[in-house]
């Protein structure tokens, strides 16, 4: 059930099925404060529950968040292990509400690099929301696109028959979502970052300054906003 109106936030009814949102700028927007980047991951999640629940009220149909990219391991040992443990308290936490508001909970990206409690907590999460119909909450975890489309080739591989585009797209860690309507990355830089690159390949792009702990339920209807004054022509001349 639509809860918020999209007139509400200035929005035509025309929104996008399926978001993706790179959330970039904790660690700058802690650094700016003189906290240590840790704070500013946690500043991070407590921001993402406004965003997941205007997308979910406006009825959206799918929201992707990169959140942990394989590249990340490449971060001081002490602020990965600090992203975990944000991981774990937010499933544990708000598993319950998200359940109930009827979310359904989808990891993407390579779960066995995680310890076993953490890959505890995503299955239950998984598991709890299988069945619920109401918005897809996509969460990228050691995701790298690069590394989910070699997976998809070697999975297509085993079934030894010749394959099309179709086959492909179903092989992904998204397969059976719509692709990417609208891409959005905070923190003011204006690259995809290895996020979700076959699913964006007609998706509208929005690179918004703020640091994502700053990046309010308004600053998303801008977001929106911008993407409805898009014209989308999808390779056509209309």
């Amino acid at each position: 059930m639509i809860k918020t109106l999209p007139e509400e936030f200035g929005l035509s009814p025309q929104l996008p099925r399926h978001v993706g949102i790179i959330m970039d700028g904790n660690g700058r927007w802690a650094q700016k404060r003189g906290l240590p980047r840790p704070m500013g991951h946690r500043a991070a999640m407590e921001r993402l529950r406004g965003v997941i629940r205007l997308s979910s009220d406006l009825g959206i149909e799918a929201l992707s968040l990169y959140a942990f990219s394989t590249e990340n391991w490449k971060r001081p040992q002490s602020e990965i292990e600090a992203l975990l443990g944000l991981f774990m308290e937010y499933f544990l936490r708000e598993l319950e509400a998200l359940h109930a508001n009827g979310v359904c909970i989808r990891i993407l990206g390579e779960k066995s690099a995680f310890p076993p409690r953490i890959n505890e907590a995503m299955a239950t999460a998984e598991g709890r929301t299988a069945d619920n119909a109401g918005l897809k909450l996509n969460i990228a975890l050691n995701y790298g696109s690069r590394a989910e489309v070699v997976r998809a080739v070697n999975l297509l591989v085993e079934k030894g028959r010749p394959v099309d585009e179709a086959d492909l797209m179903a092989a992904l860690y998204t397969g059976g979502l719509p692709d990417l309507d609208l891409v959005i990355r905070t923190g003011g830089e204006q690259r995809l970052s290895n996020f979700l690159l076959l699913q964006a390949a007609y998706a509208e792009l929005v690179f918004a300054a703020d640091f994502f702990p700053d990046f309010t339920e308004a600053r998303y209807a801008d977001c929106l906003r911008e993407y409805q004054r898009r014209s989308r022509r999808f390779g056509d001349v209309r």
